[in-house]
């Protein structure tokens, strides 16, 4: 049976596609890192006020990572590397 998603691992996907697109419009993150509208923007509006996204230009919106944004996904990365996370992690043997 597959799990679904952390809340960390959809915030380390929203971050990893907003550095590899560079300025990207909301609806390309939304689509590369699989995630509906409601969800999406309840985690993107969270990493937008702490900092970890800026809005790069009015009209229309692009958005890139940030310098603190790019340390929250070196974090996230070591951390489920530790726990590996997109491994055995968490299933039975």
């Amino acid at each position: 049976m597959k799990r679904g998603r952390s809340k960390w691992e959809i915030i380390s996907d929203i971050l990893k596609v907003t550095q590899e697109e560079g300025k990207v419009k909301k609806t390309r993150i939304m689509q590369r890192a699989y995630l509906d509208w409601r969800n999406f923007q309840r985690y993107f509006d969270f990493l937008l006020t702490e900092g970890f996204i800026a809005k790069c230009n009015p009209d229309p919106e692009y958005y890139e990572i940030t310098e603190k944004g790019r340390n929250l996904s070196k974090r996230l990365k070591d951390v489920a590397a530790v726990l590996d996370l997109n491994g055995s992690f968490g299933t039975k043997k």
